[in-house]
């Protein structure tokens, strides 16, 4: 059997390292005697198309891969819809989804309906999330807190429109 791993952070500073999934991804596929290989993104959950994502989606269509393995289901999104649609699709090419830390796999009932669980609290922490951020920047916008990146030295003139700006303001 060959597996593909997915490792997903989202961002660099708030010591998050792809590493530490990895690792225990690594030894769960040696226990189980699996070829494997590592596919990494650096992109928020909350984006449907990532490009690690995408390489690997398109080597599962070429059958290249038995099994998906992950650390934890909001490792590979965040949207509840975009996750059933994943879990969809392995399913039509007869391919496993294992999270190592949550113990399920979609090969039994029971990791079904604890997959569907798992994500629809994955899309609710995310909205509490964005919501939590929307109301600290009411409240800095209110207390009239510049919001935004601070003007830099190619700021201070007005910028030549060019490019893909005249190509699509059609």
């Amino acid at each position: 059997m060959k597996a593909a791993l997915y490792c997903r952070v989202s961002t660099s500073d708030k010591g998050q390292t792809v590493e530490q999934q990895l690792l225990p991804m690594v030894q769960y596929c040696e226990k189980e005697g699996w070829q494997h290989e590592a596919f990494t993104d650096y992109a928020s959950g909350a984006k449907d198309s990532r490009p690690e994502l995408d390489k690997m989606l398109q080597r599962l269509r070429a059958r290249e891969f038995n099994a998906v393995v992950v650390l934890r289901l909001d490792r590979l999104g965040r949207s509840l819809q975009h996750l059933l649609q994943l879990i969809q699709e392995f399913r039509n090419l007869k391919v496993r989804f294992i999270s190592t830390t949550q113990g399920f796999d979609t090969e039994t009932p029971q990791g079904r309906f604890f997959l569907q669980v798992i994500g629809a609290v994955a899309e609710f922490e995310r909205e509490l999330i964005r919501e939590r951020i929307n109301d600290k920047l009411k409240v800095l916008k209110a207390k009239g807190v510049k919001l935004g990146r601070p003007k830099g030295a190619k700021d201070k003139k007005e910028r030549k429109k060019g490019g893909y700006y005249l190509r699509y303001r059609k």
